[in-house]
């Protein structure tokens, strides 16, 4: 029976595609009393005091005498242009509004479900180097006051409150602990995270590190409490062991995967550019927040993710790779 339940779960998913095979997808991975809580905003045990938190990296390997040590920052505002919209490109391409709940953007200004490879090319963006990457998040909200605006009602799926700005976005690069990194392809499609963390019954695809500016090595997966005239942190560090031939994946983490905790890339695979994209937002102590999510993930923190999809160009890369082999400190 249980191998029949996977089969038809899969089957689901290939027929689906998409958003909504993965709102499929994470019912059938619900368990117990959790998988009748739709719209319930997030709980007490959804929010930490992050001083009590022990300080210390989040899972970072100690660099070799081979690493790649350089950094590479790529300035490409805080969504001033409110670019947001229920798609998700990497995901579920090709089907509107096929997220479920909003993303915010940054990068590559015509992001939406029906774009592809040459509208990206073609498009612009907000990167002042002329990086025309995207990348994108689930937006999170203050749920004490209302929807006001279209894209902030427009979610549906129990995604209510309104949108908070990012007060400051970095999307930066950095290389591997234990040697050189190769160059991403153009197009290369990255996810990290779990939009269905809260019902899967495991924290194993679960990446965001939530925190606090003022306190930056203590970090947790749960709603932050910071202290008073801090920000509040949102961390994604995607995979950077690429297998050396896609640029997509069924599931959409085969062909881009994690280290291992000592830096190692798994067998078969090659460093790239390791993404990291850190935001931070202004939020009055005592604030309710909820990230958005699909209905039964019930807004939990763990389910934060992020996506973005390579668009630059091959001199700009190349360019990003060396700065990172030679140990630099770059602006792309």
């Amino acid at each position: 029976m249980v191998n029949e339940h996977r089969l038809l779960t899969l089957l689901i998913c290939l027929v689906l595609g998409g958003g909504l095979a993965a709102a499929v997808l994470g019912a059938s991975r619900a368990a117990g009393p959790r998988a009748g809580a739709a719209s319930a905003h997030p709980g007490p045990d959804d929010r930490v005091d992050v001083r009590e938190v022990p300080r210390g990296p989040a899972g970072a390997a100690a660099a070799g005498p081979d690493a790649s040590a350089g950094s590479v920052s790529v300035d490409c505002g805080r969504n001033e242009e409110g670019h947001y919209n229920e798609d998700n490109l990497v995901v579920s391409p090709g089907l509107r509004s096929g997220a479920h709940h909003t993303h915010g953007y940054v990068g590559n200004v015509s992001t939406d479900a029906m774009s592809d490879d040459a509208s990206l090319d073609a498009a612009a963006t907000s990167c002042r180097g002329g990086d025309r990457s995207t990348y994108y998040w689930p937006v999170l909200r203050r749920v004490d006051r209302p929807s006001a605006r279209p894209h902030e009602s427009s979610a549906g799926h129990g995604n209510t409150g309104e949108i908070l700005p990012e007060a400051s976005v970095s999307v930066e690069f950095r290389g591997s602990p234990v040697g050189k990194v190769v160059a991403m392809p153009r197009f290369l499609r990255g996810m990290t995270g779990d939009a269905v963390a809260y019902t899967a019954g495991s924290d194993a695809d679960v990446r965001a590190r939530w925190g606090c500016s003022g306190l930056p090595d203590r970090s947790t997966t749960g709603y932050p409490r910071c202290p008073e005239g801090d920000r509040i942190t949102r961390t994604l560090v995607f995979p950077s062991c690429w297998n050396g031939l896609d640029t997509a994946s069924a599931g959409h983490r085969s062909h881009l995967r994690f280290p291992a905790a000592n830096g190692v890339c798994p067998q078969g695979t090659f460093p790239v550019p390791e993404l990291r994209v850190s935001l931070g937002y202004e939020v009055p102590p005592g604030v309710p927040l909820a990230l958005d999510s699909f209905p039964e993930q019930r807004h939990s923190p763990k389910t934060d993710h992020a996506m973005f999809v390579n668009v630059m160009t091959e001199a700009q890369m190349s360019r990003l790779v060396d700065c990172l082999n030679q140990g630099r400190t770059c602006r792309a």
